[in-house]
């Protein structure tokens, strides 16, 4: 993992403080939630850089606060549903406490996760959205690889495809790792927003008569894709 690659801030957080890049209520854009009202903790700082990435303000934009001001916040927010992303929010320590914190509020948690870090310690409570890397994202060799043998009932794998090529190749991947993504796990195929239309994916997954969902970012199509805060 490449530090220059991360904030410098994240080495002195205390144990129960976290790096804020924004808190925000929309609706879900994307996963089984899309529609929803959502309360979103994005975290500050990834260890990656995806070529198709969507929120590079998130590298290195954000505040300092405490664990149970996050939690107040989301209390505060009206939303049973709350999203924790990033940047890559696993990077941060304090996010376990969170997430552990917001399902003891009673809280609907989400979590979504670039899949190149370990999920074996996040709270059982919490739905796990996992970003499958393909090759178009030019991190395909970040994946890790004990991943989906972590995956329980309940979690989702997304494939982000930004070309026929990402498609194919995640449609053999597919095809090669289907009985190793357990039973009640969704996959979705993903379309960048700007590269690939929706309706040729839709047709390729039809085509090729592929047990998958195709998933679109609801929350580009409503506002401005270039947009935070939604």
């Amino acid at each position: 993992m490449s530090t220059k690659l991360l904030p410098d801030e994240l080495k002195s957080l205390a144990p129960d403080e976290l790096l804020i890049n924004e808190f925000f209520s929309s609706i879900q854009g994307e996963s089984s939630w899309a529609g929803q009202p959502c309360f979103f903790i994005r975290l500050t700082g990834c260890h990656i850089r995806c070529s198709w990435c969507d929120t590079e303000y998130a590298f290195f934009e954000g505040e300092r606060y405490s664990v149970d001001n996050c939690l107040a916040r989301a209390r505060d927010s009206g939303c049973s549903l709350v999203e924790v992303t990033g940047g890559e929010p696993l990077l941060q320590k304090a996010v376990y406490p969170l997430m552990k914190g917001l399902c003891d509020q009673g809280h609907e948690v989400l979590l979504e996760t670039s899949g190149t870090l370990s999920v074996d310690r996040v709270d059982p409570r919490v739905r796990r959205i996992v970003d499958w890397k393909a090759p178009g994202s030019s991190v395909e060799d970040h994946n890790h690889p004990q991943l989906l043998s972590q995956l329980r009932q309940g979690d989702e794998l997304k494939v982000v495809l930004s070309n026929r090529a990402d498609y194919e190749w995640a449609r053999d991947w597919y095809q090669q790792n289907a009985n190793d993504i357990g039973a009640g796990i969704r996959l979705w195929f993903s379309p960048t927003f700007a590269t690939l239309s929706a309706r040729d994916l839709a047709e390729w997954v039809l085509a090729d008569k592929l047990a998958v969902g195709v998933n679109l970012q609801l929350h580009k199509m409503i506002w401005d894709p270039t947009a935070r805060g939604v």
